[in-house]
């Protein structure tokens, strides 16, 4: 079987764009390629540019086209733009020498005052690389547009998670991986294994949404593990590594796959969300008729939001009761799987949130590995 190659995230192509926009700027001509460092693993890269030109006098454009390696990403070969406008006039008591923003096709955050979608690694790249090439009194403003973003956007979840009007400038490293490939899980898995070495707890994020927010909230980086949809195996593998306690952190439209004991996450495999939170909402004692309405929710956000507006005309958090029986349903459910494979006690606890990034519930394990891996 051949190896399935890596390629690049968005905002290394946006950081690669904005390089040769600013060198072409300064009379620093390279058009063909730039090289970058990826910060976080520490590696430097080299990006083909595929575009270079000054709009004027103090502005330049330059274009990169997406790579994600081996992954099934529909960016692959999308246009990324970044201009950037050079100035001479920064003081040192200013409070950026480097302003980012998005432009036409990067997603607005509808949650966060429309703030731009370029969230944090994306953001220190950017930061990181430009800066060198900066004299003390040059300032810079820098525009990523992502001309087929908006297009693009109508085929993600982006709106699940409260992103309109494009793509997100998201990844907590420059490196894209098939996520779906089986030489991407071997990957997690040694990955895992090399940090069952050092704790003996650990985090389970499915997707950048939740390791962004995970770090957000103080849980410690090096207890991250992004499993994407192998939480099966990597439950699994965990346990065989001794690991004691795992805190599974994730969008709930993910994780309460869990509580029907569904543990690959992938829709195209299984799907059941909605049953599942019907089923809930039954236990706890929720009418027919709302259970009818449920039932005829298209996903599991549409149902949390149904729930919440049911709870505001009733004057009761039916919410915080289904979820509440969700995420103790989840913890149990995986024990019993772990169980199943490994003569091994993992102690589960579970924390999900919501499109605004906000948590819904954690179950009390949740709770408490919540407060032992905060940093």
């Amino acid at each position: 079987m051949t190896e399935s190659r890596s390629g690049y995230t968005l905002p290394v192509f946006a950081c690669a764009s904005a390089i040769a926009a600013l060198r072409h700027l300064q009379n620093k001509n390279n058009n063909e390629t730039v090289s970058l460092n990826l910060i976080e693993s520490n590696e430097t890269v080299t990006i083909p540019i595929q575009q270079v030109a000054k709009v004027n006098k103090n502005t330049a454009l330059a274009i990169t086209l997406s790579a994600p390696g081996d992954n099934l990403d529909l960016t692959r070969n999308t246009p990324i733009w970044a201009t950037v406008k050079l100035t001479e006039n920064y003081k040192k008591n200013e409070a950026q020498q480097i302003i980012i923003k998005g432009g036409e096709g990067v997603g607005k955050q509808i949650n966060y005052n429309n703030q731009d979608a370029i969230y944090s690694y994306a953001d220190k790249l950017l930061r990181a690389n430009l800066s060198p090439y900066l004299q003390p009194i040059e300032k810079i403003l820098v525009t990523i547009i992502l001309p087929e973003g908006k297009r693009l956007a109508k085929r993600t979840s982006n709106e699940a998670f409260g992103v309109i009007e494009g793509l997100s400038l998201l990844g907590t490293s420059g490196i894209s991986q098939p996520l779906s490939s089986p030489h991407q899980l071997k990957n997690y898995q040694q990955e895992l294994k090399e940090k069952a070495k050092q704790f003996n707890s650990l985090v389970f994020c499915i997707g950048e949404n939740g390791l962004d927010l995970a770090q957000k909230i103080g849980l410690n980086t090096q207890q991250l593990i992004k499993t994407a949809n192998w939480l099966g195996p990597l439950l699994v593998t965990a346990a065989m590594e001794k690991v004691e306690s795992i805190l599974l952190f994730g969008y709930h439209g993910k994780l309460i796959k869990l509580a029907g004991g569904i543990f690959h996450t992938h829709n195209h495999l299984a799907d059941g969300r909605i049953e599942i939170l019907i089923t809930h909402s039954a236990k706890v004692g929720l009418k027919t008729e709302i259970l009818q309405q449920l039932l005829d929710c298209k996903t599991a956000e549409n149902g949390l939001q149904l729930l919440k507006r049911i709870d505001r005309e009733t004057n009761h958090n039916w919410t915080d009761e289904v979820y509440t029986s969700l995420v103790k349903t989840i913890d149990k459910k995986t024990e019993q799987y772990i169980r199943k494979y490994v003569d091994f006690d993992v102690n589960i606890g579970s924390i999900v949130f919501s499109r605004e990034r906000s948590i819904i519930a954690a179950s009390e394990n949740g709770k408490l590995l919540k407060k032992k891996l905060t940093t």
